[in-house]
């Protein structure tokens, strides 16, 4: 067969790196998407609910996991959460008419809590396994 159409083994070494961008431009979709709706209340009694950071607790982890699962060997896991972090601390924080778009109270902080621990946690459980599956291939040599 001459063409190699359908051929797992004909990869470009491009595409991880494609998806690994894409996930970088979703993490700032959701960035976004999180701030705009976490000042969010309800309609009767206009208490704050803000859902946004329940999504953020969930997607930010996903996101450093899925970009370490398409490329495993670099480090590839930190670029969502980076795009995430800086893109609400950037926007969150700073615009050019002055304040961000980040309620100035306990909600901007539920908010960055709830994507950047939960994403370094997944990133610290993403390089305790690499460095446990690199203690398994290359034992310490005794003595």
């Amino acid at each position: 067969m001459a063409g190699s159409e359908g051929d797992p083994r004909s990869t470009t070494s491009a595409a991880p790196v494609a998806i690994v961008v894409l996930l970088a431009v979703d993490a700032v979709v959701l960035a976004w998407t999180e701030m705009a709706w976490l000042t969010l209340r309800t309609a009767d009694a206009g208490i704050p609910l803000p859902v946004s950071a329940l999504v953020a607790l969930v997607t930010t982890p996903l996101l450093v996991l899925a970009a370490d699962a398409v490329l495993p060997e670099g480090r590839a896991a930190v670029v969502p959460l980076a795009a995430w972090t800086l893109t609400v601390l950037v926007a969150g924080l700073w615009s050019p008419a002055g304040a961000g778009v980040l309620p100035p109270d306990w909600r901007a902080v539920l908010l960055l809590g709830a994507g950047v621990v939960p994403g370094a946690l997944a990133l610290s459980w993403r390089s305790a396994r690499a460095t446990r599956r690199a203690g398994r291939v290359a034992p310490p040599s005794g003595g």
